[in-house]
């Protein structure tokens, strides 16, 4: 998997995809999102996140994705308005939460976001967490976990964003999944294919040892010989 589609980007392909009316109401929930920036905290729920639970309705389910990340990208949503959007939403609308992560939060704040997906068994949702804000912040022993989580769960490793980078010779995690692959094998299970190929990536030798040179060999002394 590779990096998020810049913003710009994501918003010509959606608006291209959508039918004219999506496309209005596309452009008045993101006015609505971007008017809303710097208000201060409501007691009601602001129109711009009424308009983030209608997505699906209105864009589509193949959409409402994309169309979601828009609006929080619009309201320009910060981690404490993500987590509430987030813990209030249903699993669709959890899921482009994390997709909009890598757009809207510098640092590592939050990650309590990308841990509670990958407590779930919602594959979805374990896909979309292991995206690239995960991959930037995600703590090693976390990372490795959440690599473990998608062979359990099924979802496949090319969902992990820079999967190739942060594996590689990474002798926890090849012992990691080493062990998972003989707690497998041991139980007459098969051994899902993408382990193979982390696998090797995380065995494979790190660059920095592969080319140390060779401390030369001393040269023995006349005493070392007749010794």
């Amino acid at each position: 998997m590779t990096e998020a589609p810049a913003i710009d980007d994501l918003r010509t392909r959606l608006e291209a995809a959508l039918p004219g009316a999506a496309r209005a109401w596309l452009d008045q929930a993101t006015a609505e999102a971007a008017a809303h920036q710097g208000r201060p905290a409501q007691s009601t729920t602001p129109t711009w996140e009424l308009r983030f639970a209608e997505a699906g309705r209105r864009c589509g389910q193949d959409h409402a994705d994309a169309a979601r990340v828009l609006l929080l990208h619009a309201a320009d949503a910060d981690p404490a308005t993500l987590t509430r959007v987030y813990g209030q939403g249903t699993a669709a609308e959890r899921r482009a939460v994390l997709h909009a992560l890598p757009h809207l939060v510098r640092g590592p704040e939050a990650l309590p976001l990308v841990e509670d997906a990958l407590r779930t068994n919602d594959t979805r949702l374990v896909a979309a967490a292991v995206g690239p804000y995960a991959a930037r912040h995600l703590p090693p022993h976390d990372w490795r976990h959440a690599v473990l989580k998608c062979l359990f769960t099924g979802v496949p490793l090319d969902a992990v964003c820079e999967l190739d980078r942060r594996a590689h010779a990474d002798a926890e995690l090849a012992r990691m999944l080493d062990d998972y692959a003989g707690e497998r094998t041991a139980a007459g299970r098969t051994v899902p294919g993408d382990l193979h190929r982390v696998l090797a990536l995380a065995a494979a030798t790190a660059p920095s040892a592969a080319a140390a040179p060779t401390a030369p060999a001393t040269p023995s002394t006349g005493e070392e010989q007749e010794s």
